[in-house]
């Protein structure tokens, strides 16, 4: 089969096409992949800087969709449906194996390049938001990054818990992503957004803010927050990983929460079985509905990287393995 490996830790430069064999079965579904998606961390991944530090060769890739050619007995999908997964590494390859517990099968009429965003970008939004974030009905989210893919998918899971959704984006181009993904406001993050979030809200600020940037964008945010509010800290996309002085969330009654749904995979691995029912309620009810990016063929995975890298990517940016 063919594969895109790793090879070197010199970022998107070090991925070569490769043929490879075909994954070992076991216990897992065997799914031939018709579109699989990019993702940050696949770009810490390929400079060594990802807290998950495979050997070299192997074959990036988090998440797929495809056609199930075979899956064990008491899988919940069958062979020939079309699924969604999440691989761990992998995916960027014709054949892909994957745990059924993480394997999904897609909701009706979405596209193979659609469902290749959803997996970890919505299991991770929902996981923040609900289980680290407790939010409730009424509440006021804040999402920074909210035209990348998890930041799409904070905004429609947040709308579809009954929050009022506020987006923070780098140009104006990505903040009419973030309204078409379901935020009722967008702020500039190269304007003063944290006056214009505390306008928004009359000067409480908000009680939860969604965060996969860190640097800055952290320290800011802190500002943010309303009495009792939560900032969730979702990943570090701006580089630098940020510290607090804790009497400020001493002397404001804030919360900063870690969130690491795949590290809590392992802790409590039938939550992936409960946040896929919940998102495929809210799919129904069309509050899930991922937005794509740019689609490359396989063999240009590294230019939809350095798309990522340089901040340009919107939405989900996916590869398109073959037709379906």
């Amino acid at each position: 089969m063919r594969a895109l490996q790793l090879e070197r830790l010199d970022g998107p430069e070090g991925l070569k096409l490769v043929e490879l064999p075909e994954p070992e079965v076991g216990d897992q579904v065997l799914i031939d992949v018709v579109a699989a998606g990019l993702s940050f961390p696949d770009l810490l991944l390929s400079r060594g800087q990802y807290q998950m530090k495979p050997a070299l060769p192997f074959v990036p890739g988090v998440e797929v969709a495809g056609v199930v050619r075979s899956a064990p007995a008491g899988a919940a999908v069958k062979v020939g449906q079309r699924v969604m997964a999440f691989t761990m590494l992998g995916g960027w390859a014709d054949v892909v194996a994957a745990a059924p517990s993480l394997t999904f099968p897609i909701p009706e009429g979405w596209s193979f390049e659609a469902a290749a965003g959803t997996v970890m970008n919505y299991h991770t939004a929902h996981f923040a938001l609900h289980r680290r974030g407790r939010l409730e009905t009424g509440e006021t989210v804040l999402v920074h990054g909210a035209a990348g893919g998890v930041g799409t998918a904070s905004l429609q899971v947040a709308r579809g818990a009954g929050a009022r959704v506020l987006a923070v984006v780098s140009s104006e181009e990505k903040a009419e992503v973030a309204r078409s993904a379901g935020a009722d406001q967008a702020f500039l993050s190269t304007q003063d957004w944290v006056a214009q979030v505390k306008e928004a809200t009359q000067g409480r600020g908000v009680d939860v803010v969604v965060d996969p940037v860190g640097g800055d964008m952290f320290d800011l945010s802190l500002k943010c927050l309303a009495p009792e509010g939560r900032l969730l800290v979702v990943g570090f996309a701006g580089g630098r990983i940020p510290e607090v002085k804790v009497n400020r969330l001493l002397l404001k009654n804030v919360d900063v929460v870690g969130v690491a749904w795949g590290g809590f995979l392992v802790q409590e691995p039938g939550i992936s079985a409960e946040i896929a029912r919940e998102l495929a309620v809210l799919a129904e009810k069309g509050f899930v509905e991922p937005v794509v990016g740019r689609v490359f063929p396989l063999e240009q995975a590294a230019q939809g990287l350095r798309e990522l890298e340089a901040r340009k990517a919107t939405g989900k940016v996916v590869l398109r393995l073959r037709e379906a």
